[in-house]
């Protein structure tokens, strides 16, 4: 599930068939909250810290808007991760950029559609998400992780994660966020906290289903399952209680982790890299994609991944494989392929199976 495939379908509401339900709100509710300048100053009112920022509002300004050598690194962002660009509908990659001469050639090569953009510090920590299920006006379920290990190292997808108490810092501005943007469905609130402050850092809001989905729902919180139940009118109490200290795992991705790890931070960083790889306590400790009760996910993917690795083909570099499903609880009822199953994880880009890519989104 991605944003152009969500975008699309709630452009064409009206064309779906009587009876066909989708579980978002509506465009308009969508799109604010897709905005990232909107949700910055959204944040800030409801009690998120917020990264410095530099906004540049159009192609002509962005000579003269690049910050000071000290301002570096930086994260260079559209205000919206799609564009129409020539009756197109382009998705826009975030750029991270080291100093000045690399911001100037990242605001150069986005379209005038992309503006504006943001121009964005650095925040260090560590990166932190609350998620939730709204429907009618009311919080149904929710949710908390911290990721672990992300690829590549220094920010970017997550591939090794845990489930985290809900505590009321990353909850109560999370809650208030979701209210003041009406929203309706599933939504992730993805944070940072900082080193040295421990203030929760807005990043951005993803308004449909996340790539770690998995993860809520080895704990106990199966989102899929109940937003279908919201869309079909059943009865639901609210749903907050789940199991902490649970782990999930993107196999390839933390094999992808450790490669560059080694190739980047040397060789004994490699070998700790692996030792952490090859670490694994049973009952903690999931697998995202590996389920014995359904190995093909994992065997495609492990093609894919080993396709990727010989020819190095940089063709799903941007991209999350689709060979996952999500398994939903044995008790809930819900199918594999309900809402969430796909933005599954998939091999990057670079060597092993794109392990350097820079990720479209940062989850």
């Amino acid at each position: 599930m991605t944003d152009p495939s969500v975008e699309a379908l709630l452009e064409r509401r009206a064309d779906l068939p009587p009876g066909l339900l989708l579980p978002f709100p509506d465009l308009t509710t969508y799109r604010r909250a897709s905005d990232k300048a909107h949700v910055l100053a959204l944040a800030r009112e409801c009690g998120f810290g917020v990264p410095e920022t530099l906004f540049v509002a159009t192609p002509a300004a962005a000579a003269g808007a690049v910050p000071e050598a000290g301002f570096f690194p930086a994260f260079v962002k559209p205000h919206r991760s799609l564009a129409g660009v020539n009756g197109q509908r382009r998705k826009l990659a975030v750029t991270a950029v080291a100093d000045a001469a690399a911001c100037r050639r990242a605001l150069a090569a986005l379209p005038a559609a992309a503006y504006p953009v943001l121009v964005q510090r650095r925040v260090s920590g560590v990166g932190e998400g609350f998620f939730a299920l709204r429907w009618g006006g009311r919080t149904v379920a929710m949710f908390a992780h911290r990721r672990l290990r992300e690829k590549p190292p220094g920010g970017g997808v997550s591939v090794y994660r845990e489930s985290l108490p809900l505590e009321p810092h990353l909850v109560d501005p999370g809650l208030r966020l979701l209210e003041a943007l009406d929203w309706q469905g599933v939504a992730m609130v993805e944070c940072k906290r900082e080193a040295g402050t421990d203030r929760e850092v807005i990043m951005e809001v993803n308004g449909r289903f996340w790539g770690s989905l998995q993860l809520a729902i080895d704990a106990g919180v199966d989102f899929p399952d109940l937003l279908v139940r919201c869309a079909a009118g059943d009865p639901i109490p609210g749903r907050n209680r789940y199991r902490a200290g649970i782990r999930s795992r993107w196999f390839w991705g933390d094999v992808d982790h450790a490669y560059l790890r080694f190739r980047d931070a040397g060789v004994w960083a490699g070998l700790q890299a692996a030792l952490e790889l090859l670490r694994w306590r049973p009952g903690r400790d999931r697998g995202e994609i590996w389920r014995w009760r359904d190995p093909a996910p994992f065997v495609v993917e492990t093609f894919q991944w080993l396709r990727r690795v010989l020819t190095r083909d940089t063709t799903g570099a941007r991209s999350r494989s689709t060979a996952t499903p999500t398994v939903s609880l044995r008790d809930s009822g819900a199918r594999r392929g309900a809402p969430g199953a796909a933005d599954p994880p998939s091999p990057g880009r670079n060597t092993p199976a794109g392990a350097g890519a820079r990720p479209t989104a940062r989850r």
